[in-house]
């Protein structure tokens, strides 16, 4: 039975266009499905929209069209950009999809004939653009909402509710129990002694002051409330509750599988305590992970639409290719911290990682070979010169790594361990002096041996890599001589898998960057005009 692994990312709220840090997210779950697929699991990458709410029906009246097609509009751009960060998704879910209304109104009536939901009245201070509800101490004296500043409005409206209560200590119980449910662990700290312990309250689960959400068949009038409707998207989309539910017991109902929900902080409240505990109403397993990633910021702050700061991806990618933009993501910013773009660090990325380290690596080895072999990368012999066993042995360890890393939701630290190893591999290159092995007739079998050290640590960095490097690989690849799919994760620590194999010398992988010229392009991008959100 194959090993099976199941990774979404949160789905976003389509209020305006897309920007960089979508694609942070997005890439980074993209990076760590594909590094999965590449080790031969089975794997399902789902992403998609939260296109419920107030806030959407009063972006929809600002722009003087009907809710239905600023979600349709918006959607178009969010898969344009997934196409151009060559996303390779599995699933994308719309919760205005016909299967998702449908299932969402059967999981409702699950929780309510099983006494989980009720009808009450509430009375509090809600926020529109975080879709939240606060308490008058939470909203203080200025009546702020406490996640994003902005002023809060006093609603009272019939409404059900969510039994937390209910469901408050098993959920401390499993947390206890599942270390690694919340990474990083001062997530689950914060869930547990600013939410919980102090005692949890009932969730509101339908609202009656607007329309579009999802109608409640047992009281019309009701339409259900964004949390419960978005988060059950992660079994909607599987299948949960359809005629075809293949999917479903495939990635989600079978233990084997592993579940990865990433997010951002903003919503750790709702994915950490109320997901888990509307699994429990449905008797449904929970995930093996929530990982909340950082934020991606500018200088300014926080990278959003409704501040106005957001950079879009495509002038990056049109200018840089998309492997440039996709190794900045993963490499600048380690996954689950903070982070601030900027150009300086975007264009030494490029130079200084894949120009200077990789692309050097691969031209001057190809180069060599060329000149020295005719082409043919000499059989692959171990123990040659005095560092060679040195250079197999550290291979080995950044395969091992490399997987320790990916499984612990760390592809930043991955994508490092492999770069150490282009760069080892480039002090390789000074301390065997090749140039001079040429020069004598009888150092020939040390000159074979560097080549193949050389040609092999190329080949698994650029395995290794293939997840980030979604074009590139493939011509460094084709430049070691291999045909298109002939690279294999299982041969990474088989030595001589490249032996008799012809280069073919290609363009420069990536090209180095003029510092200030590219800067001064990158700042221009960040200057041009933005898009900006009424809530």
């Amino acid at each position: 039975m194959s090993k099976k692994f199941y990774i979404t990312t949160p789905i976003y709220y389509p209020s305006a266009s897309p920007h960089l840090g979508h694609a942070y997210c997005t890439t980074l779950c993209d990076i760590l499905a594909r590094s999965k697929k590449m080790r031969g699991y089975e794997t399902f990458f789902l992403t998609g929209l939260d296109e419920h709410g107030e806030k959407i029906q009063k972006n929809a009246v600002a722009n003087g069209v009907t809710p239905q097609k600023f979600v349709d509009d918006v959607a178009k751009r969010f898969l344009s950009l997934w196409e151009a960060m060559k996303i390779d998704n599995q699933g994308f879910i719309r919760t205005t999809d016909d299967y998702h209304v449908a299932t969402v109104q059967k999981i409702f009536s699950k929780m309510l004939e099983k006494g989980d939901i009720y009808l009450s009245t509430y009375s509090g201070w809600y926020c529109v653009h975080e879709e939240s509800y606060w308490t008058e101490t939470q909203v203080g004296e200025e009546h702020l909402c406490p996640e994003c500043g902005r002023p809060v409005e006093k609603k009272d409206e019939e409404a059900y509710f969510y039994r937390c209560s209910k469901y408050a200590d098993d959920l401390l119980a499993f947390y206890e129990s599942h270390p690694k449910f919340i990474t990083p662990e001062a997530r689950k700290n914060e869930m547990v002694n600013t939410f919980i312990k102090p005692g949890l309250q009932d969730l509101c689960v339908t609202r009656t002051s607007f329309d579009w959400g999802i109608p409640v068949k047992e009281a019309k009038g009701h339409v259900i409330y964004v949390w419960l409707d978005a988060l059950t998207n992660y079994i909607t989309a599987l299948g949960y509750l359809q005629n075809d539910d293949s999917n479903f017991k495939k990635f989600w109902e079978d233990p084997e599988t592993e579940i990865v929900h990433v997010i951002g902080a903003d919503i750790t409240r709702f994915h950490t305590i109320y997901w888990p505990m509307f699994l429990d109403s449905l008797g449904l397993r929970k995930p093996d992970r929530v990982f909340v990633h950082g934020l991606m910021m500018m200088k300014d702050g926080k990278m959003s639409k409704s501040r106005g700061n957001a950079i879009s991806a495509y002038p990056l990618i049109e200018r840089y290719g998309v492997d440039a933009v996709r190794y900045y993501l993963v490499s600048e910013i380690p996954f689950g911290e903070n982070g601030v773009f900027t150009p300086e660090q975007f264009v030494m990325r490029v130079n200084q990682d894949l120009a200077n380290n990789l692309g050097n690596l691969l031209n001057r080895t190809v180069s060599m070979i060329g000149k020295y072999f005719d082409g043919n990368i000499p059989s692959f012999v171990s123990n040659v010169n005095p560092t060679d066993k040195e250079l197999e042995d550290l291979v080995e360890r950044t395969v091992s790594a490399y997987e320790v890393h990916q499984d612990d939701l760390n592809p930043t630290q991955a994508t490092m361990d492999v770069m150490e190893l282009v760069s080892r591999a480039n002090k390789y290159i000074e301390e065997t002096a090749p140039w001079a092995l040429a020069k004598d007739e009888s150092k020939k079998a040390e000159l074979e041996s560097v080549m193949a050290h050389l040609a092999h640590v190329l080949y698994v960095a650029g395995e290794l890599l293939s997840p980030i490097l979604v074009t590139k690989s493939e011509k460094l690849f084709a430049q070691l001589g291999l045909a298109d799919g002939e690279a294999n994760y299982d041969d990474l620590k088989k030595f001589g898998k490249l032996d008799g194999h012809k280069v073919n010398k290609g363009e420069q992988l990536f090209p180095r960057l003029d510092v200030e010229a590219e800067t001064k392009a990158i700042l221009e991008m960040m200057a041009g005009p933005k898009e900006k959100t009424a809530a």
